[in-house]
């Protein structure tokens, strides 16, 4: 519903781990919330299920990677296909750019362990942040009143 506060699921995927963070606009604010296995039989779906059932989000956001230039990368068809997948989950489903995020979130983390505030890092906590960037960087560009649907 147009001017209610939404809560989002998103999704930072790759191909042997999918991120995924919870974001909502009340606070305009995103948290990590676990990865899913991914690989040649496809996502881990269950996994996937129990987070967007937990959560009851009123859209999913996927990061699509796109090359510095803005042209589509080389993940960017398995990307739309996952996209296309969340379907089943009866939600909007949007794609944002997700140029760097995975290296915003990796230096992110460097900086929490150099401070003290985290121990080692582990490749899925750093797809579980770069879903937390991508999450953040749709509650920047919309607001409660205007969304806009992917194909």
């Amino acid at each position: 519903m147009p001017g209610t506060p939404e809560t989002v699921v998103a999704f930072d995927f790759g191909l042997r781990r999918i991120g995924i963070a919870v974001g909502q606009q009340v606070t305009h604010s995103a948290s990590p919330v676990g990865v899913a296995a991914n690989g040649e039989a496809g996502p881990d779906w269950a996994t996937i299920d129990a987070i967007i059932t937990d959560w009851n989000p009123a859209r999913l956001i996927v990061g699509l990677p796109l090359n510095a230039d803005g042209t589509p990368s080389e993940i960017g068809k398995a990307v739309r296909r996952f996209a296309a997948a969340l379907a089943r989950f009866d939600r909007p489903v949007e794609m944002i750019d997700e140029r760097h995020t995975s290296a915003e979130a990796r230096d992110m983390l460097r900086k929490e362990r150099a401070l003290g505030i985290r121990g080692r890092i582990r490749r899925q906590t750093i797809d579980a942040a770069a879903a937390t960037l991508i999450a953040e960087r749709w509650l920047t560009q919309n607001s409660q009143s205007t969304t806009h649907e992917t194909e």
